[in-house]
Formats: structure tokens, C-alpha cells, sequence
């Protein structure tokens, strides 16, 4: 069932300050980016490949699964060549999420999916560096970089890739360390190593790890007693668990959810159907993120008009779910007070 949303909750929304920790920039690549930077870089895409925007469009609105849509995410990512791409890809994504009332973001990148094509490290790094200082510059948003290891690829390859990225954390460029691509059959355990490693070697950065999308609530379980985690991304399957939705709330342990993706990847069959009011009533915190937004049709106010248009949530509910994206935010308390006064002030003036 949907729920009409009023201009005044739509205004409301737009103005809520928002904190977006699950977006992976290489998913911000829309088609009105990946054609041009194609033609720029010279690069042949394969014969099967949508040849217009529209197709590509197209083969966007119709994915079967999770692993339909990455085996499109991996072509679209190899247009990626110089420091300038990765620049120019970031700097779009921060335009428009600041448009949408975005404060602070916690961005996703797979180096593997460059390193492997022969891009360096370093030119990842510093053109997602360089839009990241630019956001904070002329937008007023903070950024934190969170490295994700590819899970289809072998431990011993994560490994040498976190080696890769060390003078990166040691100079603070990249805040964070996740796990993404193909949850199954990859469970978490098969990664204890590395994030071990970055554990003892960088125990400042914040640990995370999608999980719980694809696999069941014990790839959650494994995520935070193996892998030592504090965040998961997504988490949809931890409501088949009681005992772990109480263990999520006394750790309080965020979720970063992502709405459309969900529907997208048919996780759930409606947005509707995803646990949010389950959550809220255990109090286990999560915020909304976009995910792959290029991909999936909405950025993170469309995912947040997404879920109001099935949940018909009042303001203290929004606050709260703003609040906790604060909370569950990886930057020093003075951010959060600031963030935490915002919402503050724009929920005091829709109420």
C-alpha cells in the first residue's frame, strides 16, 4: 500500500539533513557518464553492450539478481582510466546528493576492480581524494573514504591489496575497510585474515561488511564476532533472527539500508515488505542510502520518499532515523553535535 506524500512532507524531507554510509561510487556511473568517458578513454565495449543510452537504461530498470546487475557494474566500471574519471565520477555524485540535502558521506570504492585492469592504486585514490576535498570545500560535506574488498577474489588478493592501500590509511586518505560484491558463496569467514590485519595494524579504521542481502542472518553473525565489525551494510535478513536483532540493538550496531536496491535486486518484493518498523520497535538503529544509484534509479532523497510513500512516517519518526545516521556516523563528536543541532532545527520547523 502506498501513502500520498504531502508537498509539505516532501519539503521536509528534502531539507533533512542526511548521512549516506552505503554508496559505492563506481554505482554513481550513469550512462550520460560511462558513454562519453568510453569514447575519451578509447575503450571497446563488449558486442553484447547496450550501444545508446536508453538501452543501457533499459538493461538498468530490469535486472534479474544481484549477480545480473554486477556483471553489468564490472563492464561500466572498466571506462575508468585516469585520475580525472575517478575525479569526475565522485564530483557527480556529490552534486547531486548535496541537492538532496546531503551532509556527510561514507563512500565505497573496489580498487581490485581497477588494480586488475592496471589502474594504480594511486590514481583511484587521489581523484575520489580530490572531489572528496572539493565536497568538503564548496558543498559543506564531510567524506570519509571506506575501501571494500571484492569477496569473488581470493583472501591472499585482499590481502595485498590492503598493502597496497597502506601509506593511504597512514596519511588518514581512506577511513574504512568493507566487503562487498557476490555474497554467496563468499561467507564472511574466508576474509578473518584481513580484516585482522587491518585490526591490528590500523585499529583506528571502521570496520564493515555487507551482509545479510544475499545470506541468511548467520553471515551477519560471522560479519561481527569473526570479522569484528561495527556496521553492516544492509542486514535485510537479520529480522528471520530474534536473538540477533537483540544482539544488533544492545550493541547498537547500524544498519545502512538501501531501499530501491532492495526492490531492484529482489530482495523484497515491495519496499513495503522491508523490516523498518521491526527495527525501529527493537531498537535497532539503520539510516537510507542510495547503494548503486546509477543503477538502481534513485538517489538517497528518492530513497527516502521510497520509503515514506509505503511507511507514511510522522517527523519524530524521520528525526529518529536521522539521528541515528548521525549517531552511527564515523567522524568526531563536534561533527555530530553540529549534525544532530540541523536536524534539530529542521524538524522544529516543519512540526
Amino acid at each position: 500500500m502506498s501513502t500520498e506524500i504531502s508537498p509539505e512532507m516532501h519539503a521536509f524531507l528534502h531539507e533533512l539533513p542526511k548521512c549516506e554510509h552505503h554508496v559505492h561510487l563506481e554505482g554513481t556511473l550513469g550512462p550520460e557518464l560511462l558513454f562519453p568517458l568510453a569514447k575519451r578513454n578509447n575503450i571497446e565495449l563488449p558486442k553484447d553492450f547496450p550501444t545508446t543510452v536508453e538501452e543501457l537504461q533499459y538493461k538498468y530498470d530490469n535486472f534479474k539478481d544481484l549477480q545480473d546487475f554486477l556483471d553489468l557494474y564490472y563492464v561500466g566500471m572498466g571506462v575508468l582510466i585516469t585520475e580525472e574519471d575517478f575525479y569526475e565520477l565522485a564530483w557527480a555524485y556529490f552534486t547531486k546528493a548535496h541537492a538532496d540535502g546531503l551532509h556527510h558521506a561514507e563512500t565505497f570504492f573496489d580498487p581490485q576492480g581497477h588494480l586488475e585492469r592496471g589502474i594504480s592504486m594511486e590514481t583511484v585514490v587521489n581523484g575520489f581524494k580530490k572531489a572528496c576535498d572539493q565536497a568538503e570545500k564548496e558543498l559543506g560535506i564531510t567524506t570519509k573514504l571506506i575501501m571494500c574488498l571484492l569477496r569473488h577474489l581470493p583472501a591472499k588478493d585482499g590481502l595485498d591489496t590492503i598493502q597496497l592501500a597502506k601509506p593511504y590509511y597512514q596519511k588518514g586518505w581512506i577511513h574504512g575497510l568493507g566487503l562487498d560484491s557476490s555474497e554467496k558463496p563468499f561467507p564472511p569467514e574466508l576474509f578473518e585474515e584481513c580484516y585482522a590485519h587491518m585490526a591490528e595494524h590500523h585499529p583506528e579504521v571502521l570496520l564493515t561488511a555487507h551482509a545479510g542481502e544475499e545470506g541468511g542472518p548467520e553471515f551477519i553473525h560471522k560479519s561481527l564476532d569473526l570479522l569484528n565489525v561495527t556496521r553492516i551494510d544492509h542486514g535485510v535478513n537479520s529480522i528471520k533472527d530474534p536473538l540477533l536483532i537483540k544482539k544488533l540493538a544492545e550493541q547498537q550496531t547500524m544498519l545502512s539500508l538501501c531501499p530501491m536496491s532492495n526492490l531492484k535486486l529482489r530482495v523484497v518484493e515491495d519496499i513495503g515488505d522491508l523490516p523498518i518498523r521491526e527495527w525501529i520497535a527493537a531498537g535497532v538503529p539503520f539510516s537510507i542510502n542510495s547503494d548503486d544509484p546509477a543503477y538502481f534509479g534513485g538517489y538517497i532523497l528518492d530513497n527516502y520518499l521510497a520509503v515514506q510513500d509505503k511507511f507514511g512516517f510522522d517527523i519524530p519518526t524521520w528525526k529518529l532515523i536521522a539521528q541515528n545516521g548521525v549517531n552511527g556516523s564515523f567522524v568526531a563528536k563536534a561533527r555530530k553535535d553540529e549534525l544532530l543541532r540541523l536536524i534539530d532545527e529542521v524538524c522544529a520547523k516543519h512540526q
